[in-house]
């Protein structure tokens, strides 16, 4: 049984080399504003998943009632409300929210 050497270990990054600063201080404001950044996310991604919730009791009732399972005329809004705050990338984002909540064909 021959051994081999065991993988050198790589060095850790530094908290500054981490967040690409250059100091401390800007190493720990960087820090402290991913853990919000990842706060923010984490509400996000509740926020869509209650709005995908929504929007099936609303496909449920629509399609219940002999409608379509979608609303082309509110989905112009709502592109159109995301467009007009966010500019065209929120555009892109409203169809990623409507696709998100359209449901499974």
């Amino acid at each position: 049984m021959t051994s081999r050497p065991l993988p050198e270990k790589e060095p850790r990054m530094t908290v500054t080399e981490n967040a690409g600063a250059r100091t401390e201080e800007a190493a720990t404001l960087i820090a402290d504003a991913r853990e919000r950044v990842d706060a923010l996310d984490d509400r996000i991604i509740g926020l869509v998943q209650e709005r995908m919730a929504v929007s099936a009791v609303i496909q449920d009732a629509r399609i219940s009632s002999g409608g379509r399972r979608v609303n082309l005329s509110r989905e112009m809004e709502i592109l159109g409300r995301y467009r007009d705050a966010l500019g065209k990338p929120g555009t892109a984002l409203a169809m990623t929210l409507l696709e998100l909540s359209r449901g499974r064909v």
